[in-house]
């Protein structure tokens, strides 16, 4: 494996990333690998190498590098979390096209990327980021997949369930069961949205599930039969997608 800790420069500075893929083989299909509210860290690193280790170039950016070039949430403190809602709090639809003009741009130039096969993929505060990555560059993104998705149905005149009808690749959600972040009415709107959009999808709940089940390091609230089936359907996503259709 090859693994590259760099900046991507987009139009608001350096975006300091981690960048993955097979040592041979290439050039790879890419996955796009946005991170959650607690910021780029080793927990992420090893997800995107398993992601990595089935023959794909994954792209980890820090998506708080405007504010921050290193942050991770140590402690769930009073103190650590309004930081880190702030941090969240910056990142909305326009800084995601941003963010994704730049990566794309990065990967267009990347001898062991696959530019013309790219997905998305996103978990917890970046559930929202993958759906506007695809709305506004719906040539480019083959799929998305969010996981645990919050804010995916706002009031906003941009609110990810809104701009589904820009949005051309096939989409994953996966739906924790016990998930404060998308109550089940919220999930019904995005399901209706999805259905009205006429877009490729798969909404499927996670029964018994919390919201972060797929991160080892969340302890109690890790679930690995939740976590291992996550994995399954990213991978047949994926495969299918980005490795199958040619």
């Amino acid at each position: 494996m090859i693994e590259q800790h760099l900046d991507i420069l987009s139009a608001d500075g350096a975006m300091n990333s981690f960048v993955v893929h097979p040592e041979e083989g290439g050039p790879h299909p890419v996955v796009l690998f946005y991170m959650d509210a607690p910021g780029k860290r080793e927990e992420l690193h090893d997800m995107a190498r398993r992601i990595a280790a089935v023959g794909y170039c994954v792209v980890l950016p820090n998506l708080y590098y405007r504010r921050q070039r290193e942050y991770e949430l140590k402690a769930r403190t009073p103190e650590a979390m309004a930081e880190m809602f702030a941090l969240m709090a910056t990142l909305d639809a326009a800084t995601t096209e941003c963010d994704t003009r730049a990566l794309l741009a990065f990967v267009d130039a990347l001898p062991a990327a696959d530019a013309g096969r790219i997905g998305a993929l996103g978990y917890f505060m970046s559930g929202p980021f993958v759906v506007w990555a695809a709305a506004a560059f719906p040539a480019r993104l083959r799929c998305i997949a969010s996981i645990y998705g919050a804010n995916l149905v706002t009031e906003a005149p941009d609110s990810p369930h809104r701009v589904l009808e820009r949005v051309r690749c096939e989409s994953y959600f996966a739906c924790a069961e016990i998930d404060r972040w998308a109550s089940p009415a919220q999930i019904e709107t995005l399901q209706a949205a999805l259905r009205a959009a006429g877009t490729p999808h798969r909404l499927e709940w996670y029964p018994g599930a919390e919201h972060g089940f797929a991160f080892p390091q969340r302890g109690a609230i890790y679930d690995r039969a939740a976590a291992e089936r996550h994995w399954e359907r990213l991978f047949s996503l994926f495969r299918r997608t980005l490795q199958d259709a040619r």
